[in-house]
């Protein structure tokens, strides 16, 4: 259904849609509820299926009830045009509830809203903008994003720069600056904490109230479809955080919307979010799957995203998730039924129109196959966010050195579930907020330690199996934790060590997407080889990242702690010549070595499996990576 066609509906044609609406099956559900401009004036239409009587007032009609919406039939909607209604003008709906009771509530589906702390929806019809992305588009179909690099750069928005002043900048200043930004240091994507309204800054985003609308305080939808169409011709993608199990309790939104338990379950203990003060969607009804499906869509065809990555959806799979009492199955169990079902009708709808999506699952548990098909029993993700590997790598990373050979396990257990997924390994806003501490304060040591801790840390990551991503201020190794009121440490870059870790992560970003090995065939089990996992006693780690072709390969020496390794024998795959292609302690990296250690030639001595093998010094809490230069017995075409 395009939007021309919405507003030429007929009566007929209309209960039809929202026939479809209420079976769950309206995917676009958005062209219909909410605003729709006419040729003389708005159509209004919302869903309040329990409601006496329902009016629209605003601006219009100086805020006082007039007619009544006309309910249409058996739907659960109420719909009428205002001739008088024009784009800007500022509205709301009121409800009288069965018991008389009058509620003023904003229109769930309005695609815009008053800049806080004011409330009420604002009248706006679904910009007709001319893309010029066409470029970005076909080359997202061409190839499949497993076999490509991904390298996430999180952000928050009004957090990332702030203004002399100390507002924050707005999505046109972002897409003057961040994207130049992000190109420059070699991501492939920017993925932004929730854009949508929402009237708590302390929220960072994840209690929304407008699901269709973008925050007020960021600016308008036409700038953001500008920022993410100028992002794809920089050749830089776009994804957003969204969050479809929960929403705010306010009284003006979507909360208990005609006086019953419309949006959130009958059971309140499965509707009340005790953990996050939220609500929770009832996943059991129709109607939802239809307004939370079509605002995916919304979001995905509207503004050209790439993906989303889908917030709490451990929250969805259990009943008994959150803090507090539980209403668990008959049985006893405790899986979320509905919340399996919608899950997978929403992945199965999402890559029916769009295969070439990124739909991340932010699930902390050990759920299994949330990134299979559905038609295998999977949720039917095609990335899942690994935070068992974040969680164990941050802890050991954090520990003295001296203990880290009695819980080498937390570095290498990692690659034993691997391959289970399709996994992002991400270090993100969780992990530097609320006494965690930044990334790079978590790092043990002196100032000089820290930042070698951290090049080390960057560095596994990038050489781990699995897509990336990092958030902001981690790029310079910002000390002070993320502050969501404040903008990141710029001022950091006046020291030499951030300076110098700056341009460390530039570097990273271009070595990864510039490595096959280190992404071509990044979730199967032939793009890994582990060579040793075991010298826990003096911490070091060998593996082999491997591409497509034979010769595509790269050896990665992990040395997790600050003494120096001499005499370092590691068997390769081919006789010949290894080459030294990164060293985290070379000066130009932030570390001290002014020169690496030349060509390696492969000596005829068995080790790690190979009847070849080379020798070489490993630097002090480091890792070094060798590249074949030269190797017999394999043709130049492999």
């Amino acid at each position: 259904m395009d939007n021309e066609f919405s507003s030429k509906m007929t009566d007929s044609e209309m209960e039809k849609s929202l026939y479809l609406f209420n079976k769950g099956e309206n995917f676009d559900s958005y062209l219909l509820l909410g605003t729709t401009e006419l040729n003389n004036g708005f159509r209004f239409t919302v869903w309040a299926p329990h409601a006496a009587e329902v009016y629209v007032v605003g601006d219009f009609n100086q805020w006082q009830e007039e007619a009544m919406m006309e309910r249409i039939s058996e739907t659960g909607t109420w719909s009428m045009v205002v001739p008088e209604a024009r784009a800007g003008d500022h509205y709301k709906y009121k409800i009288v509830q069965q018991d008389g009771t009058i509620t003023y509530k904003i229109d769930p589906y309005a695609k815009e809203f008053e800049v806080r702390p004011k409330d009420a929806s604002i009248v706006k019809g679904l910009p007709e903008k001319k893309w010029s992305d066409g470029l970005w588009i076909a080359n997202r179909k061409r190839k499949p994003v497993y076999e490509r690099p991904l390298n996430i750069y999180e952000v928050h928005l009004s957090s990332w720069k702030h203004n002399e002043d100390g507002s924050w900048y707005s999505i046109k200043q972002l897409q003057e600056e961040l994207i130049p930004y992000v190109k420059e240091m070699g991501y492939t994507h920017i993925e932004f904490l929730p854009l949508m309204e929402h009237p708590l800054d302390a929220s960072w985003g994840y209690q929304t109230t407008g699901f269709y609308a973008l925050s007020s305080k960021y600016g308008t939808m036409e700038d953001f479809q500008d920022f993410v169409e100028a992002a794809h011709k920089a050749n830089l993608g776009v994804i957003m955080d969204w969050v479809p199990g929960h929403f705010n309790r306010n009284a003006y939104a979507l909360a208990y919307f005609d006086g019953t338990p419309q949006f959130e379950y009958q059971d309140e203990n499965r509707a009340v979010n005790n953990r996050w003060g939220t609500l929770n969607f009832d996943l059991s009804k129709s109607e939802i799957h239809s307004f939370l499906i079509s605002n995916a869509l919304f979001w995905i065809e509207q503004f050209h995203l790439d993906g989303l990555r889908v917030d709490a959806v451990s929250n969805m799979l259990y009943l008994d998730y959150d803090i507090g009492e539980h209403t668990l199955n008959e049985d006893g169990s405790n899986h979320n039924r509905d919340g399996v079902a919608f899950i997978q009708k929403l992945n199965r709808v999402l890559f029916e129109r769009h295969p070439d999506l990124l739909v991340m699952a932010e699930e902390s548990t050990a759920w299994s196959k949330v990134t299979h098909p559905v038609h295998e029993n999977g949720l039917g993700f095609n990335y899942k966010w690994n935070m068992g590997w974040m969680n164990d790598t941050l802890k050991f990373f954090e520990m003295d050195p001296i203990e880290r050979k009695n819980h080498f396990d937390l570095i290498t257990f990692s690659f034993m579930y691997t391959f289970n997924e399709n996994f992002v390994l991400p270090i993100s806003h969780d992990e530097v907020v609320h006494g965690k501490k930044s990334l790079m304060d978590k790092m043990f040591g002196d100032r000089y330690n820290q930042f070698a801790g951290l090049r080390t840390l960057e560095t596994y990551k990038m050489m781990h199996p699995g897509k990336k991503l990092q958030f902001m201020g981690s790029e310079f190794g910002q000390f002070l934790e993320w502050r969501f009121a404040e903008g990141l440490e710029w001022t950091n870059l006046e020291d030499p060590y951030n300076q110098s870790h700056l341009e460390f992560t530039k570097q990273l970003n271009n070595f990864y997407k510039n490595e096959k090995a280190l992404w071509e065939i990044d979730h199967q089990k032939d793009g890994l080889e582990i060579l040793d996992a075991s010298n826990n006693e003096q911490t070091t780690l060998f593996f082999i990242r491997k591409g497509k072709k034979t010769r595509d390969f790269l050896i990665i020496l992990c040395n997790f702690v600050p003494v120096e390794r001499h005499n370092v024998r590691v068997g390769v795959p081919f006789k010949g010549q290894y080459e030294e292609v990164w060293n985290t302690e070379s000066d130009s990296l932030g570390g001290t070595w002014t020169k690496g250690q030349g060509i390696l030639k492969t000596d005829a001595i068995s080790a790690n499996g190979y009847e070849q093998s080379v020798e070489l010094m490993l630097p002090a809490l480091s890792i070094i990576v060798l590249k074949p230069k030269r190797i017999y017995g394999v043709p130049k075409s492999q």
